[in-house]
């Protein structure tokens, strides 16, 4: 029975992970080659501190909300060197992942039963919940297909 059922039975395991100095570009390989959406970024003790998410790589490379800040600069860019605006314009915004992590991951424990989940992935707007142990590291990644693939197994059960 699907209410029954914890983030610890469905969730997607080992959970891949970068730091804040892996490079971009292989950050961006990672999602890109294992068809993921984000990933969890931890410091040297395997602790989440953040994460990437194709939507942050989007911002990056189409300039939308990239806040007054970055507009300022990207003027100041252009009116300087207007030949070389797109390649200044990729340093400025980073080619670490720590240039463009956001601190504010979503997460969830292991016990936490599949219904909660659900409820979280909804009210939060997010595609995944990273699954922490007890020492804030991520141990698996629980998405909103995974919710939907646990009901379809567990229909009528």
């Amino acid at each position: 029975m699907v209410l029954q059922l914890t983030v610890a039975d469905v969730m997607t395991q080992p959970v891949l992970s970068v730091t804040p100095d892996t490079p971009l570009q292989q950050a961006v390989q990672l999602i890109s080659d294992h068809h993921i959406s984000g990933l969890p970024v931890v410091d040297d003790t395997g602790a989440l501190i953040g994460e990437l998410s194709e939507q942050d790589l989007m911002v990056r490379e189409s300039g939308v909300d990239a806040g007054p800040y970055v507009m300022l600069l990207d003027s100041v860019i252009y009116l300087r060197n207007p030949l070389n605006w797109d390649k200044q314009v990729h340093q400025v915004l980073g080619t670490t992942v720590k240039e463009l992590m956001r601190k504010d991951a979503h997460t969830c424990s292991l016990d936490l039963g599949l219904p909660r989940a659900a409820s979280l992935l909804h009210d939060r707007g997010t595609q995944r919940l990273f699954v922490l142990d007890s020492d804030a590291k991520p141990v698996g990644v629980i998405t909103r297909g995974d919710v939907v693939r646990a009901l379809a197994s567990h229909q009528g059960g």
